[in-house]
């Protein structure tokens, strides 16, 4: 019953996370785009609040997972390709993350040089991301 309610909460918080992941990015595509100083420092605001808070997101969502793999040996044995490719998925994510964070700090030291159409761009990775780890997860391909 434990893993059944570890289980639950994991897809929950990765789910919230996602849901800053999807967002943030929007928020650079309106800042590349602003030229208004009170507009750009509400927006560098709010784009500063969601990268704490789903970062906060991001912690459990990560522990969880590996409590998953590392307690109840999801994906460990024969045949389980599609753990080690999901891994390095939730790597790519995390990174995807970490590089949000670099993107916000040069907003607010006014020094992005991407435009909107970048942004816009950037925005599709963890789609494309979460995708793949949905499919490795559900139809274990290998």
């Amino acid at each position: 019953m434990a893993y059944l309610w570890l289980k639950s909460f994991h897809i929950l918080f990765v789910a919230a996370w996602f849901a800053g992941l999807f967002y943030l990015p929007r928020i650079y595509v309106n800042l590349a785009m602003e030229t208004e100083p009170a507009a750009i420092q509400r927006l560098q605001t709010m784009a500063k609040n969601l990268y704490r808070f789903m970062t906060l997101l991001a912690i459990p969502a990560l522990l969880l997972g590996f409590i998953l793999v590392g307690v109840y040996k999801i994906g460990i044995g024969g045949g389980q390709g599609w753990l080690h490719a999901k891994i390095l998925i939730v790597f790519l994510i995390v990174g995807y993350h970490h590089a949000c964070g670099r993107v916000l700090k040069k907003f607010q030291q006014g020094l992005n040089t991407r435009s909107h159409t970048f942004y816009r761009w950037f925005n599709e990775v963890p789609v494309v991301l979460m995708t793949l780890a949905i499919i490795l997860v559900v139809v274990k391909p290998f």
